[in-house]
């Protein structure tokens, strides 16, 4: 009987184990940080030297912002005195590579832009999905 029982929880743990598994992305799924540059790129109208330029300094602002956020979680008020002065020096070192103020302030916000149009996409095609599944039934 003892054996029938640990049997049985033995079975019961790996189940749990094996459904805990995470799943892997398909191989065909299209790498984020590509998109993102693509998306970028075209926003700005990027030209090769341009780009060259842009991205050393976008992805440096990228890893002071997320140092400050680890740094400050606690302490809002500090967080965004230390992001506006982050992005400010963003901005001056942006207004030298692209030039007018429309790149510049555009550059500021593209993150977001990226973002919500990713969101976008995703629930779009989680609503085909469900309706796709609606319609088999």
């Amino acid at each position: 009987m003892k054996k029938i029982v640990t049997l049985l929880c033995l079975l019961a743990f790996l189940q749990i184990i094996a459904q805990a598994q995470p799943e892997r992305p398909p191989a065909d799924r299209p790498n984020i940080q590509g998109l993102k540059i693509a998306f970028i790129t075209k926003q700005l109208s990027l030209n090769t030297d341009e780009a060259q330029k842009f991205w050393p300094v976008y992805y440096d602002f990228g890893d002071k912002a997320r140092k400050i956020r680890q740094e400050q979680k606690d302490d809002e008020i500090a967080f965004e005195e230390k992001m506006l002065a982050e992005r400010k020096k963003f901005k001056v070192e942006m207004k030298k590579i692209l030039g007018g103020d429309d790149r510049v302030n555009k550059s500021l916000t593209l993150d977001r832009d990226f973002n919500n149009a990713i969101k976008k996409e995703l629930e779009t095609r989680r609503d085909q999905r469900l309706q796709k599944g609606l319609n088999k039934q």
